[in-house]
């Protein structure tokens, strides 16, 4: 099957950040209160998105939450000049990298008083998009975020599929630490048919041992949970995904996981489509997200997803789409 055209800049390309720049914003004082009179529901969501996700591009947000690629500039802008949101820019090997936006003082101000919690329990800090901008491992939380956004927008275009559950790394361990640590647990779905997962986001960089060293404690998660999520782990390139599944069929298989991978190869703007493979006995050929339902009947969500007592409205998942649609943006 021929692979799908890999991006020249972003995830899934030879993406680095070396660099970042800010885009200035007026040297006035935002009046948090006074911005109850321009935030809109899907302004509002979007602060607990950034918050659960860290970052989003211009074109990740846009393909959630806007009809086209201008209005959504022309929004983002607007938040960014009353400091609800921040951003910057990596510096690429080649080109140019979109706008990166991350939660701004005056959004997370306004999170804090829209969920009733303490500013203090947001972890938020005067330097936390920079720590964003510089941190190693950016290339890889905007793989992850790249990968179900696509999955997430979908909707947009196939009414019936989509995303409806969406649980960043950070909300992973909070609910399943002592046991695993997946990049990202989300369900996906397309008409009845629902294919809970975790996700492995595997950029080349960890040894193949400590690769197959995680699949032990998806076992035990569904040993101990009794539920069994599919586990997929998405790679860099096809070469990689093919060492990884040489080196990953016996354990998989004698541990009983669901277990798929694919590429950046293969999934660029498309992750639903035919380039999943699994890995076991049975057919291994490369299915879609729901035909992999199909080859795995006893799939099921993972359980520690209601809400308990421990759980604030900072910790409760977050719709990854808007909550209504806004006319003519």
């Amino acid at each position: 099957m021929p692979a799908l055209p890999r991006p020249a800049v972003g995830p899934g390309s030879r993406y680095t950040a070396r660099a970042s720049t800010t885009r200035p914003r007026p040297a006035r004082h935002t009046d948090v209160a006074a911005l109850s009179r321009i935030l809109t529901p899907r302004d509002l969501w979007l602060t607990r998105m950034l918050h659960e996700h860290q970052v989003l591009t211009t074109h990740q947000i846009a393909g959630l939450a806007y009809t086209s690629l201008r209005s959504a500039q022309r929004r983002l802008r607007a938040l960014h000049r009353h400091a609800v949101l921040d951003s910057f820019r990596p510096l690429t090997q080649t080109g140019s990298a979109p706008e990166h936006y991350t939660l701004g003082p005056a959004g997370a101000a306004v999170l804090a008083a829209h969920t009733g919690c303490d500013f203090a329990n947001l972890g938020w800090r005067p330097s936390h998009t920079g720590r964003i901008a510089y941190s190693p491992s950016l290339g890889h939380d905007l793989g992850v975020n790249e990968l179900l956004t696509h999955l997430a927008a979908h909707h947009r275009t196939s009414p019936h599929t989509g995303l409806p559950l969406w649980l960043s790394e950070r909300s992973c361990a909070r609910r399943w630490g002592d046991l695993v640590r997946p990049d990202a647990y989300a369900h996906y779905r397309k008409g009845d048919l629902l294919l809970p997962f975790f996700l492995e986001y595997d950029t080349g960089s960890q040894p193949l041992a400590r690769v197959e060293a995680k699949l032990t404690g998806y076992a035990a998660f569904a040993a101990t949970a009794n539920v069994r999520p599919a586990l997929l782990i998405h790679t860099r390139t096809a070469s990689r995904d093919q060492t990884l599944r040489r080196r990953l069929a016996t354990p998989a298989r004698e541990l009983g996981l669901y277990l798929a991978t694919s590429s950046a190869d293969f999934t660029t703007s498309t992750p639903w489509g035919p380039w999943w493979s699994p890995l076991g006995t049975g057919d291994t050929r490369r299915t879609t997200l729901t035909g992999l339902t199909a080859r795995w009947p006893h799939l099921g969500p993972a359980s520690g997803l209601d809400p308990t007592d421990a759980d604030t409205a900072l910790t409760l998942p977050v719709p990854p789409l808007p909550p209504t649609p806004e006319a003519g943006t």
